[in-house]
């Protein structure tokens, strides 16, 4: 299956690498992209349209993928998902320690995609307007409860889908942690590609 991976805030798609290799070793073909800017101060939906034609120009027309998205990548995913049409094409879902409802760091740093992060900004909120696009999507958000950059940490905990709890001590570990690696991949193996 291929399987796209979307980085967070002030990464490029290295830091994904390790569950990327991870899934291809089950069979998997994975797309690693890095968006630009990192530290997305052009705004999150810019990201969602860059990821969109990075989509389009690597895939071929209809193509279905499971979409994975990191942290802020988890937003841009959805975007991508939810206003660009991408739930067309997903078979899957799956967000690690994405701050669905913002984070309190983001208070901390600025630019566009920054404020987007934040509690309450519209962004968000628009987000979860048009969130029942994704009802039939099979979704799954991890998130640690020990989590520092998503605060609070159960910021990242969506009440759509299925949750699961992977108790890492820090953020960035999240992509890493075997016991997230495993589980991911499992429901990847479940899910049967059809045709829309």
């Amino acid at each position: 299956m291929k399987v796209v991976l979307v980085h967070g805030f002030q990464d490029n798609g290295a830091v994904m690498e390790k569950l990327a290799s991870h899934l291809a070793e089950q069979g998997h073909e994975c797309l690693v992209p890095t968006l630009d800017p990192h530290d997305a101060r052009e705004g999150l939906p810019m990201m969602a349209h860059q990821l969109q034609g990075l989509l389009e120009e690597k895939l071929a027309s209809g193509e279905r993928f499971a979409l994975v998205g990191f942290s802020m990548g988890a937003l841009i995913s959805r975007y991508y998902l939810q206003e660009l049409g991408g739930h067309e094409r997903a078979v899957a879902f799956f967000s690690i320690s994405g701050p669905h409802e913002g984070t309190w760091a983001a208070y901390l740093q600025s630019g566009e995609g920054v404020h987007q992060m934040r509690p309450g900004s519209s962004f968000l909120n628009d987000l979860k307007t048009s969130s029942h696009l994704l009802e039939s999507l099979p979704m799954t958000s991890y998130w640690t409860p020990f989590d520092l950059i998503v605060i609070p940490a159960e910021s990242s905990r969506w009440a759509m889908g299925e949750e699961v709890c992977i108790p890492t001590m820090f953020h960035h570990w999240m992509v890493s942690d075997r016991r997230l690696m495993k589980d991911l991949s499992s429901r990847l193996q479940r899910i049967r590609i059809g045709s829309k």
